[in-house]
């Protein structure tokens, strides 16, 4: 998988893991933390005993947080132009014709409640 990122677009820096590697984790900067300065992701990998492994898993994981970002925002673009698009159809017959009877109805109601009121006067 490529990287979707540029190098000039990161932060990497490193420090002490802990935990189980004994006397490596103890003395040597394994864990390797990476900051997409665009976006604020922050990745942190210290699973490994090596720096290097850390920054390849580092990165691959950066890669598929970008990428499931991306394709986020893809949903949420195309959502709203579904939105848009069923807010400007036209209603169809039949719902035309029950947002007529509705009216219709409500009318007669409140023709009811004013013949009412008529007569107290």
């Amino acid at each position: 998988m490529s990287p979707v990122f540029r190098e000039s677009d990161l932060v990497e820096t490193f420090t002490r893991s802990g935990g189980n590697g004994g006397q490596n984790v103890n003395k040597v900067s394994t864990c390797v933390i990476l900051v997409h300065l665009p976006t604020g992701i922050t990745v942190r990998c210290d699973t490994e005993r090596t720096q290097g492994r850390n920054r390849e898993i580092a990165r691959a994981r950066l890669s598929e947080r970008l990428i499931e970002r991306e394709q986020s925002l893809k949903d949420v673009a195309r959502d709203a132009a579904e939105r848009t698009r069923r807010q400007k159809r036209r209603p169809s017959r039949n719902a035309r014709r029950r947002n007529v009877e509705s009216k219709r109805r409500r009318g007669a109601i409140k023709a009811g409640r004013l013949g009412k009121n008529n007569d107290h006067e």
